[in-house]
C-alpha cells in the first residue's frame, strides 16, 4: 500500500462538505457503531509499506491512540492538523515518502472495539481511516490498556521496505496516559488478531520486537487522565528511555511527530524545525521544544532506551 498523492485540496473540499451538510468526521462512530470498520479489522491482517514509482523511498510512520475515556479527543485533533503533519513531512522534506498509518486502542479485557489498525498511506485514505475509527471511550477504570496487543500487531503484522530494502527503521507513536498489561495474552490475540498463539508473550519481548522494525515512541500529552503522572512515565521510560515524552499541549501532537521524524532522517534540526513551525502559522513551538529536548538535538535522534540491532542489521541505526 502506500500509492497516490496527499492533496491539501481534496482535503480542506472534504472538510467544507462535512460542515455544510453537518456531516461529522467521524461519522462511523458518531452513528453508533459498536465494532470495528472492516477496513480497520486487525483479525488476519497484514499492513505494509511499500515502495514504488510514485514513492521510491517510503518511510513508515504509525500512529495509534489510546481511544478511551479522555483519550477521544487525540484522533479529533490529529484528523485536524493532518494537513499540518503532511506539509511538514513533505514540503519541508522531513521524510521523503512519508506514508502512515492510524490506529486505535482500548483495552481487550472489556472493551467491543479493542485494536483498530488502518493501512499505510500516502494520500487522503489516510484521512479516511482516521473516520472509521470508533471512539469507543471505554477502558477498564484502572491504569491499563492493551498497548502489548498493538504492539504485537506492529511487530509481527507489518513489513516495511524501508527496513527490509534500505535498513531503516520506521517510526511508532503510541499516544496514551496509561501503563500497558505486563503481558501479550494469547486468547486475546486468538480472539482479536487471530494468530494461534499457544503461550503469552512477556511485554519486554513484544517491545523488542517492535524495535527491531520502528523507532518506537510513547507520547504522554496533557489533557487526559494520567497526564504528567510519574508512575505512568516511569513505567514507559524503564521500557524505552528518553523516547518516552511528554506534550504539555494535546494540540501540538502532530508537530512533534513531524519534528521527530525529521530529526530522526537527520533532515532538519531542532532549531530549524521550530522556525518551521513558526512559518506554518503553528503556536507550537515552546511545547515542541520542551517535548524534544531529550529526544534529539541538532538533527540527532537519540535511540534512549532501545535494544541493540539484532546480529547482521547493524547499519540499521540513526545515531
Amino acid at each position: 500500500m502506500g500509492s497516490g498523492v496527499w492533496s491539501t485540496d481534496v482535503y480542506d473540499a472534504a472538510d467544507r462538505y462535512r460542515r455544510s451538510t453537518g456531516t461529522s468526521a467521524f461519522a462511523y462512530s458518531d452513528s453508533g457503531a459498536g465494532t470495528v470498520h472492516r477496513a480497520l479489522d486487525p483479525r488476519g491482517a497484514h499492513r505494509e509499506s511499500r515502495d514504488g514509482a510514485e514513492h521510491p523511498e517510503s518511510v513508515a510512520i504509525a500512529v495509534l491512540f489510546d481511544v478511551t475515556g479522555s483519550m477521544r479527543a487525540v484522533p479529533k485533533v490529529l484528523q485536524r492538523k493532518l494537513p499540518q503533519l503532511l506539509g511538514l513531512l513533505q514540503r519541508k522534506g522531513y521524510a521523503r515518502d512519508p506514508q502512515i498509518l492510524f490506529g486505535a486502542i482500548g483495552d481487550a479485557t472489556c472493551d467491543r472495539v479493542p485494536l483498530q489498525i488502518g493501512q499505510f498511506e500516502s494520500d487522503n485514505r489516510m484521512d479516511d481511516d482516521l473516520g472509521r475509527i470508533v471512539l469507543e471511550g471505554g477502558g477498564g477504570g484502572q491504569w491499563t490498556e492493551s498497548y502489548e496487543l498493538a504492539l504485537y500487531f506492529m511487530a509481527r503484522h507489518t513489513s516495511l521496505d524501508c527496513h527490509s530494502e534500505r535498513g531503516r527503521r520506521g517510526y511508532l507513536f503510541i499516544i496514551g496516559d496509561e501503563m500497558a498489561y505486563g503481558r501479550v495474552k494469547a486468547r486475546e490475540v486468538r480472539r482479536v488478531i487471530g494468530d494461534d498463539l499457544t503461550e503469552d508473550v512477556p511485554l519486554r519481548r513484544i517491545v523488542a520486537e517492535a524495535q527491531r522494525l520502528y523507532d518506537v515512541y510513547y507520547l504522554l500529552p496533557a489533557g487526559t487522565s494520567y497526564a504528567g503522572d510519574a508512575t505512568v512515565l516511569d513505567f514507559w521510560r524503564d521500557l524505552l528511555g528518553q523516547n518516552a515524552v511528554e506534550v504539555d499541549d494535546l494540540d501540538a501532537v502532530c508537530e512533534t511527530i513531524a519534528l521527530t521524524v525529521g530529526l530522526g532522517e537527520g533532515t532538519v534540526d531542532l532549531d530549524t524545525g521550530l522556525h518551521d513551525l513558526a512559518e506554518f502559522g503553528s503556536a507550537a513551538a515552546g511545547t515542541v521544544s520542551r517535548a524534544l529536548a531529550t529526544v534529539g538535538t541538532a538533527g540527532r535522534a537519540v535511540t534512549g532506551g532501545r535494544l541493540p540491532a539484532p546480529r547482521g542489521t547493524d547499519r540499521i541505526q540513526r545515531l
